[in-house]
């Protein structure tokens, strides 16, 4: 139990600094944590008219950043992504689905348009 609360805890500081990330490039963070049936999405931010619906993944190392993310966890995200699209998008606007890899030490990934399905 202990273990999962740190894990939670960290993955809570990981979607803070990925939120801070994206609005030092230019993003508006639009909600975090979003549950729906299909899952869940950590960030929702916007930028122009393109929404991107980011899942943010932190570890120890960044050893481990090359293993974090798979196309499993990535069709949840977008499937929750459809769900949100009509309370986040509205006409016209470009949608994707992106990835914020963060570990100590290294400056945050942003893995841009990861889902492609």
């Amino acid at each position: 139990m202990r273990d999962r609360r740190k894990a939670e805890a960290a993955g809570r500081r990981g979607e803070r600094l990925a939120g801070w990330w994206l609005r030092l490039k230019g993003w508006r963070i639009l909600d975090h944590r979003v549950r729906t049936p299909a899952g869940e999405v950590d960030l929702v931010a916007r930028k122009g008219n393109l929404v991107a619906f980011v899942e943010v993944k932190a570890r120890r190392t960044a050893a481990e950043l090359d293993h974090a993310i798979d196309q499993r966890r990535l069709a949840r995200v977008a499937a929750a992504a459809e769900v949100l699209m009509p309370r986040y998008a509205g006409p016209g606007d470009d949608i994707r689905v992106d990835v914020i890899l963060i570990a100590p030490g290294t400056r945050p990934r942003h893995i841009e348009n990861a889902w492609i399905g």
